[in-house]
């Protein structure tokens, strides 16, 4: 996808080099070991994918209150660029850095006017840069976490070093793979201007029992938003993209994680979406340019 150079008015925080390298834990055998499901399962664009590699029996626990943090609460902790770095230095480190940046921008530059056509206030969140772990305002940052959108301080936080795992482990490569999951975690951002987070967040306390599926179509949702950026940026859009950011989408459904970990796929337990249901909503975005075709709460479920 051909995305300009970010401009000067992203807000980007670099903490990197405050830890070692990007661990994915051991492992052997069949499968994929512990830690890059539990990356895989996290990155696939969300926070809440970690419920997926908490249990016993099978890929699926509590969601731990410091990982997702109260929508509105204040960060316990900001940390800033190391040495006073600019922002060229943050978005330079790497390419995965730069293209990073440049998705940000033209999210920021998208998602505005679509707002406002709304009566939706806009502020544009931040990107944070770490490597290996990190401090959110949501608690700890971890590589195994895979990218995240933290609603506490309207941050995506990624270490971009899983755009590698990505690519190698699942076999979804390609740059509009990874700008999806830049644009996916931008969709959590946009929830939480709109408040569907927060009213998500009011039913899953209301009825436990629906909190997974709540999370999917929360989730889904974030796909389709994804796919509204990239067709608002249709002329920007390059031959064999979609096909990358379908099959991400795919890879990195629950039932796929959950058979590549030698699990049976429990719906009980999906908390992202199957990935056809991952593809459709993508799909829904990518043809519409519509945020209003991203209804995945038609049953007044919230």
């Amino acid at each position: 996808m051909r995305l300009d150079d970010y401009d000067n008015n992203i807000d980007v925080e670099d903490q990197r080099g405050q830890g070692g390298g990007f661990s994915l834990g051991g492992g052997g055998g069949g499968g994929f070991p512990l830690g890059l499901i539990f990356s895989l399962i996290g990155s696939r664009f969300g926070i809440l994918g970690i419920l997926l590699v908490v249990g016993a029996s099978f890929l699926f626990g509590g969601l731990p209150r410091q990982l997702t943090g109260p929508v509105g609460e204040t960060p316990s902790q900001q940390v800033g660029r190391p040495g006073g770095e600019t922002l060229a230095q943050a978005c330079d480190v790497n390419a995965f850095s730069h293209e990073s940046c440049n998705a940000l921008s033209s999210l920021n530059k998208t998602w505005k006017p679509l707002l406002a056509t709304e009566n939706v206030a806009f502020r544009a969140p931040k990107l944070v840069f770490y490597s290996s772990q990190g401090s959110s305002g949501c608690g700890a940052a971890q590589s195994a976490m895979g990218p995240f959108y933290c609603p506490s301080d309207q941050g995506i936080y990624i270490d971009t070093d899983f755009y590698t795992e990505l690519d190698k482990k699942l076999g979804a490569g390609g740059d509009f793979a990874r700008v999806y999951v830049m644009a996916h975690e931008y969709g959590h951002h946009i929830q939480n201007l709109v408040g569907t987070s927060a009213k998500v967040t009011r039913a899953q306390r209301a009825n436990p029992d629906a909190a997974n599926p709540l999370s999917v179509r929360l989730e889904l949702q974030a796909d389709c938003y994804a796919g509204v950026w990239a067709a608002q940026n249709r002329a920007r859009i390059e031959p064999g993209d979609v096909e990358e950011g379908l099959r991400a989408a795919h890879q990195i459904g629950d039932d796929t994680l959950m058979k590549a970990a030698g699990r049976t796929p429990v719906e009980a337990a999906f908390t992202h979406g199957t990935a056809a249901q991952r593809m459709t909503w993508l799909r829904k975005g990518l043809d519409s340019g519509n945020p209003a075709a991203c209804n995945t709460f038609t049953d007044g479920a919230v």
